[in-house]
């Protein structure tokens, strides 16, 4: 039985020079996956089409990615209205380097299809990225890549423009392998909490963050008094995302916290996220960038770790030696592989700072 190939998958000869396998991407295995287009994408400012004042405020802003939405933050009276604005923005507004996103409407809504093919026909070539809602299968996907192909032709765009996916059903999360592997546009996967919550069925009204009602209570020692700690209800969903999205070469990015007054739950939102693999998360208010960009940037002591890491088993190679130890802990070649990764989020940072 024939192996399947990914879009996002290729082989390489078993005795391939390492040097290439550090140009085409992570070799984990036989299979080579290459990693999507290079983004810096700690925060996205999001920002409602409605509100054509503030875009160019954001597009101002410390954000990597600004999205304008088309979705759930405009009102069905005023679709047409925000896909005017945008593509206005897109034709006007002075982004700089920053990747510039428009989140469509969803695959169920007859407002894709104009959102799609107004913004290609008349927004010129400054849209990177079309956020796409509610994706639940490689069909889904496979759709809105055939039309924005065929728009793309139509008009001889030059620069492609790449899909950022949202995970946020119990249908997308169940076939997330398959959608993150689905198209050669494919960029990120970004986990929808809210609605993701409500296709659950979950009890809870808030957009991220823990519930007071999911923990650990500790067991019972005769009349002592009990500890009962909290635990992360979406550990699993975000999980499930960097997974899938690693094992594409696509950028796991967390969703929205929904409260703009709590900046210490926000913050401690993103950590979980960057700790779990995510590469940055969504802010729904300009008071959030800041936070996501720190915490979504390695530190200096992260980068003098991992530089020492690199120079430690540089030199335990030159000697014969597979592992060492570096300030009492063992380091070997998965040592390698994470400081690496760090180098890669540095380069990325500091490519967008020139």
């Amino acid at each position: 039985m024939g192996t399947m190939v990914t879009p996002r998958a290729r082989f390489l000869p078993l005795e391939v020079p390492t040097q290439v396998c550090r140009a085409v991407g992570a070799r984990t295995s036989f299979t080579v996956v290459e990693e999507a287009t290079p983004r810096l994408n700690r925060c996205e400012l999001y920002v409602p089409g409605t509100q054509e004042k503030i875009i160019p405020k954001a597009a101002k802003s410390k954000a990597d990615v600004v999205v304008m939405d088309l979705e759930d933050s405009v009102a069905s009276t005023q679709k047409e209205t925000a896909r005017k604005n945008v593509i206005k923005a897109l034709k006007e507004v002075d982004f700089g380097s920053k990747t510039v996103a428009v989140r469509i409407n969803g695959l169920y809504s007859h407002h894709m299809y104009r959102d799609v093919v107004d913004i290609i026909e008349q927004g010129g070539e400054r849209c990177d990225v079309f956020i796409i809602p509610m994706v639940g299968n490689a069909k889904d996907v496979y759709m809105a890549d055939a039309l924005t192909s065929q728009v793309e032709s139509f008009v001889g765009r030059k620069k492609r423009i790449g899909f950022g996916l949202i995970i946020e059903a119990t249908m997308g999360m169940m076939n997330v392998d398959e959608i993150a592997a689905a198209s050669k546009r494919n960029e990120s996967l970004h986990f929808g909490v809210a609605d993701y919550a409500a296709s659950t069925k979950s009890r809870t009204t808030n957009i991220g963050g823990p519930n007071p009602n999911y923990g650990v209570l500790t067991d019972k020692v005769r009349d002592e008094p009990r500890d009962f700690f909290w635990g992360d209800p979406w550990h699993y969903a975000m999980s499930r995302i960097v997974v899938a999205a690693r094992a594409n070469g696509l950028r796991p990015i967390d969703g929205p916290f929904g409260d703009i007054a709590d900046p210490d739950g926000y913050r401690a939102q993103c950590q979980r996220g960057s700790v779990l693999g995510m590469d940055g998360k969504w802010a729904i208010h300009p008071s959030q960038v800041a936070i996501a960009n720190e915490v979504f940037s390695p530190s200096p002591q992260e980068v003098d770790r991992a530089r020492r890491i690199l120079e430690a088993m540089a030199k335990a190679e030159r000697e014969g030696l597979g592992a060492v130890s570096l300030d009492g802990k063992l380091i070997d070649i998965a040592s390698i592989k994470q400081a690496r990764s760090e180098e890669r989020r540095v380069g990325k940072e500091c490519r967008s700072r020139w």
